[in-house]
């Protein structure tokens, strides 16, 4: 057996073991409603109203913010489309039913959260033009990445590497639109 081997598999068993916890786990309601909601505003709807707010009152640095923000989250688009299409992974709702959570997936694949890609894309592109706003950009990434895991949508695995990569879009498309 590889290394690499090793590695996943090791991944794969830490994933399908938190995967049975939170799929049989009865969460509170306010809890539900506070998964769905944050997944609901990582569709996109919160990032363009966000959007909206920053072109009205977003200051000297409200086109360069929005434009580092837009083009992270399409080049996050591209690849979380590429990735998923070449890892096939299942997701952990069509491995094993969950509790509570009805809600159907945007697309077939697991890997990497889509989710979790453009959220920390948008929140770190925008938090590094208005460091004020990063701890309240952050927390809702978070909320929306951990939405993800919480409804069955997602592994640990596949929001950690959508937040890795996030992370890297944001902090590289800033540095581009902030010397533009």
């Amino acid at each position: 057996m590889t290394v690499a081997k090793a590695v996943w598999d090791q991944i794969q068993s830490n994933d399908h073991r938190l995967m049975r916890r939170v799929h049989r786990w009865r969460a509170p309601r306010w809890f539900r409603i506070a998964m769905i909601v944050a997944t609901r505003g990582g569709d996109g709807w919160l990032w363009y109203a966000f959007g909206v707010i920053l072109l009205l009152g977003g200051g000297e640095h409200r086109f360069a913010a929005i434009g580092a923000a837009a083009t992270s989250a399409v080049a996050g688009i591209f690849i979380f489309r590429a990735l998923k299409h070449s890892s096939r992974r299942k997701r952990p709702c069509e491995i094993e039913p969950h509790c509570w959570a009805s809600i159907l997936p945007p697309d077939k694949y697991s890997f990497p959260s889509g989710h979790a890609i453009t959220a920390f894309a948008v929140a770190v592109s925008v938090g590094l033009f208005y460091p004020f706003l990063q701890p309240c950009l952050i927390l809702a990434a978070l909320m929306i990445a951990a939405s993800r895991i919480a409804l069955g949508m997602h592994f640990l695995s596949d929001v950690m590497a959508g937040i890795v990569l996030g992370i890297a879009l944001g902090v590289a498309s800033y540095h581009v639109f902030a010397f533009i």
